[in-house]
């Protein structure tokens, strides 16, 4: 058992203030600690006081990156308690400028880095992490991160905010979650330019020694921790698909880009249609981008309207993409094979073209190019239906495709707008719109707290539609009557419950569940759930 100094350095253990006087002398703190003793509630306020004093956005991230390296009860007080606020600082939109300085601000490592110099021996290094119960596992190899692109080893930063807010909205303990990087190298040349760079210093490993290095790596994970659920998270899209199509049907795993973004934004549209009115079997729906996470929405979105009774053939032609050589059609040079399903037999036309031609109800953004949603496009979305849905879902705040003061106002207050990052209530010609976000949280938390609890041996379509469709089904009438097709972040942890509860009982019905199904099967999720307050 540790004791003295022992316990004030170890962040799992470490209350600092908060020790009563009978165990600062049973623990032997007295003398390590000043006077005061202080509670839970007085702690918080004084690091949200800090929080307040701090000059920008990237300070209060390193703040509250130094507390959970500190005191990690106290950091997930802090965060639960403050949600609507803390959330923005430990993930979007502040996670993209932590990520483009994460060698500059590099503090204490918290998670694991694999280089191609340890190809042969990565169980080794994975029997470096002290943690033996390891149960969510977030991977990235930084080449997509957000919508800033490259950014190596930085991109840490994605895995390390992701596993916050399981603990944080889902209740996973924080002692199973591990980030992972697989630093590949970076074709980033200001990166391999730059003398603080901390990556791999050479251009990425691609092809077939990279594959191999993934493979090692899976099988590490499956060796060491067995009931562990593999995140992938910001790869480029051509291997997202690939290392998604390959495990999916043998490892417990997911690609929030994928599959999270893609179930967040059905979920998103569904809860549209009570506002439009619009029944969603009708639904025509544009994608501007046609990357990993706009050609995972249009697949869900299929199994959707497929479950509304249309055939394939009839479900893909409700889904339209464009990229930078617009519309994506039959006979197009060059598409990528997660497109060409989606490639259908029209004339091709440029963007406000196909607007005009298609006449979409909902328009999703997955560009990562800020400004492409313009007054033309919003006017003409306006034009062609009573109440347009506009989703501009690229991250950070600055990629988003349009704003929200940008949809209200061109519209003339006909939109339905929803992001990825958020966006403050707007208030035209009297209506207070508050932009709901199309935060993947609402998402993936739930998802691994299910998979946990069930045991599932993998994580299937089916759980991410009944997912889209339990969230849908969570909006309150208050928050529609805002435009907000989400409910407010601060209900998360309700919210993520519910999403885990759907999910173990697909698992269950799927005869895919490896743990023996509880009494009680939301009593289970619910004492499954770390509570730092506790």
């Amino acid at each position: 058992m540790k004791k003295g100094i022992d316990i004030l350095r170890d962040p799992a253990l470490n209350r600092s203030v908060e020790f009563t006087r009978e165990e600062r002398r049973d623990l032997g703190l007295e003398g390590l600690l000043p006077h005061a003793v202080t509670t839970q509630e007085q702690q918080v306020e004084r690091v949200m006081d800090m929080l307040h004093r701090k000059a920008n956005d990237l300070e209060r991230y390193i703040l509250l990156n130094g507390l959970q390296d500190r005191d990690e009860r106290l950091y997930y007080s802090t965060v639960i308690k403050h949600l609507e606020e803390a959330m923005p600082l430990i993930y979007t939109p502040t996670v993209g400028q932590a990520c483009m300085e994460f060698s500059r601000i590099f503090r204490r490592t918290k998670g694991l880095y694999i280089t191609r110099e340890h190809k042969g021996r990565i169980a080794e290094v994975l029997a470096n992490w002290p943690e033996h119960d390891v149960r969510i596992i977030v991977v990235t190899d930084g080449q997509r991160i957000l919508g800033l692109g490259d950014l190596g080893v930085n991109g840490m930063g994605i895995p390390i905010g992701k596993l916050a807010l399981y603990t944080a909205t889902a209740g996973i303990p924080p002692h199973q979650c591990l980030p992972v990087t697989l630093d590949v190298g970076t074709n980033n040349p200001e990166l391999l330019d730059d003398p603080f760079y901390l990556g791999y210093p050479d251009r990425r490993l691609e092809g077939e020694p990279y594959f191999a290095l993934v493979d090692e790596f899976i099988a590490a994970v499956q060796q060491r921790w067995p009931k562990a659920l593999v995140q992938f998270e910001d790869f480029a899209t051509v291997n997202a698909y690939t290392l998604l199509d390959k495990y999916r049907d043998s490892l417990r795993c997911f690609n929030d880009d994928i599959q999270g973004t893609a179930a967040v934004a059905l979920s998103g549209v569904f809860a549209s249609t009570r506002i439009t009115g619009k029944p969603f079997k009708d639904l025509q729906v544009m994608f501007l981008g046609a990357g990993s996470a706009a050609t995972g929405i249009a697949d869900l979105m299929v199994s959707a309207f497929q479950a509304e009774g249309l055939s394939l053939e009839e479900a893909r032609k409700r889904c339209w993409f464009l990229d930078s050589k617009g519309l994506v059609v039959e006979g197009r040079d060059r598409l990528k094979p997660h497109n060409v399903r989606y490639a259908h037999k029209y004339p091709h036309m440029s963007f406000l073209q196909a607007l005009d031609n298609i006449r979409p109800n909902v328009l999703i953004g997955a560009t990562g190019a800020p400004g492409a949603f313009d007054r033309t496009v919003i006017q003409k979305m306006a034009a062609n239906n009573e109440r347009p849905v506009i989703f501009a879902l690229s991250n950070p705040t600055s990629r988003a495709e349009c704003t929200a003061r940008q949809a209200y106002e061109w519209s003339d207050g006909k939109a339905v707008f929803t992001s990825g990052s958020p966006f403050a209530p707007v208030t035209y010609k009297g209506q207070e719109f508050r932009p709901g976000q199309g935060n993947n949280a609402y998402i993936f938390p739930g998802i691994g707290l299910g998979a946990l609890v069930s045991g599932t041996s993998v994580v299937t379509d089916a759980m991410f539609l009944i997912t889209a469709r339990t969230l849908a089904h969570l909006v309150g009438e208050e928050d529609i009557r805002h435009g907000s097709l989400y409910p407010r972040l601060n209900q998360i942890r309700k919210l993520s419950k519910a999403v885990a509860v759907s999910v173990a009982e697909e698992a269950y019905r799927a005869g895919l569940a490896t743990v023996p199904r509880p009494a009680d099967l939301e009593k289970a999720v619910e004492e499954y759930m770390y509570d730092p307050w506790k």
